[in-house]
């Protein structure tokens, strides 16, 4: 079943892109494996999937010590100052930095590693009070705060957007999202380290997303099927 929906996935993300004249090997598919065992990240990868996605830490930390380096974890979920090394050792991209504190925590940790670490930083985009996120005016900010930091290679920008059942809704928070990330990269502060990332975009919406310039979509139960409960033994 994870085959067969990750190829339907990858069909559906190639023919969206070329719709819109974009080219398919500039959207990457990050499968969300949250809550999902180690058995079902097995079999996606087996099927060629290789970017997963963990909200948890202590689960992203369970699949790399199963998985090693076959796989790249990047961390979707929200990040406490106090787990910065953990998740630092643990994954490859943080997608959720979304204040000063943590990038912080993050740096100096890699500077004593003497490492580089990717990030992207999050924008609570709809200003939902339901959401993390650095507030748009304040992306500036952190930014350049952020550019200072050596270890930290600052990649791009995420976004979850107020979930409604019409994905088209969505649209606009990706469009501010991708206009918030080009107004930075004129500013010098994004595009340093190559393209700049856009992660937005799920499963019910992924398509309305590449149409607005996604380079990294997160999908997890068009993927691996309805999600365990968090009380599931």
């Amino acid at each position: 079943m994870i085959e067969r929906n990750l190829n339907r996935i990858r069909s559906s993300i190639r023919e969206i892109a070329l719709r819109c004249g974009r080219n398919p090997d500039d959207i990457r598919l990050v499968a969300v494996s949250k809550r999902f065992p180690v058995e079902a990240v097995r079999e996606a990868r087996d099927a060629g999937q290789i970017i997963f996605g963990e909200n948890y830490l202590q689960e992203a930390v369970v699949k790399r010590k199963a998985m090693h380096d076959a796989i790249q974890l990047h961390f979707i979920g929200n990040l406490q100052s106090n787990k910065a090394k953990l998740c630092a050792d643990t994954c490859d991209v943080i997608e959720t930095v979304d204040r000063l504190k943590i990038a912080a925590a993050l740096s100096r940790h890699c500077q004593q590693r003497a490492r580089a670490l990717s990030i992207l930083v999050q924008v609570n985009i709809g200003l939902d009070d339901n959401k993390s996120g650095v507030l748009p005016d304040q992306a500036e900010t952190l930014l350049t705060a952020i550019k200072e930091m050596k270890q930290l290679r600052l990649m791009g920008l995420m976004t979850m957007p107020p979930y409604t059942d019409d994905p088209e809704d969505a649209r606009p928070y990706f469009r501010d999202l991708r206009l918030l990330a080009e107004t930075m990269k004129e500013k010098g502060l994004l595009g340093n380290h190559g393209t700049v990332e856009l992660s937005m975009g799920m499963s019910h919406d992924y398509h309305i997303a590449i149409e607005e310039g996604a380079t990294l979509i997160r999908i997890g139960t068009a993927i691996f099927g309805q999600r365990p409960s968090a009380n599931t033994p």
